[in-house]
């Protein structure tokens, strides 16, 4: 799977909020300040060609749909990101914001609570 780009991004995030649509749709649920139109849609094509979406022509316009879900993507992002960043190690993750104190003491009871109850 080929990274995205921030563009890319911030319209996969808007796809995904719609479900499946036309540019015009995308645009009404894009991340403000939104795209031009023709922007918009001319990533949404680079979407295609990297095979996070597919189209079918409807009249003289094209819905898109995702395929890829979103959560999908974000598991893909994550493990390369910790891996690149982090030496494949989510403790190092968040060990790293701990330090930089952008996670506190409460916050991480709250995740181990939560990793406890999950088992």
């Amino acid at each position: 799977m080929e990274k995205l780009t921030q563009q890319e991004e911030a319209a996969m995030v808007a796809i995904w909020k719609a479900g499946k649509g036309f540019v015009k749709d995308f645009l009404e649920v894009h991340a403000m300040p939104a795209p031009p139109y023709t922007t918009l849609a001319s990533t949404i094509k680079n979407l295609e060609k990297k095979g996070y979406l597919e189209s079918r022509k409807v009249g003289n316009v094209y819905e898109y749909t995702p395929l890829i879900a979103e959560e999908v993507y974000k598991q893909k992002f994550m493990n390369g990101f910790v891996k690149d960043y982090f030496s494949n190690s989510y403790k190092e993750l968040v060990s790293f914001f701990a330090k930089e104190k952008k996670i506190s003491p409460e916050e991480l009871k709250e995740i181990i609570s939560m990793i406890e109850k999950g088992k």
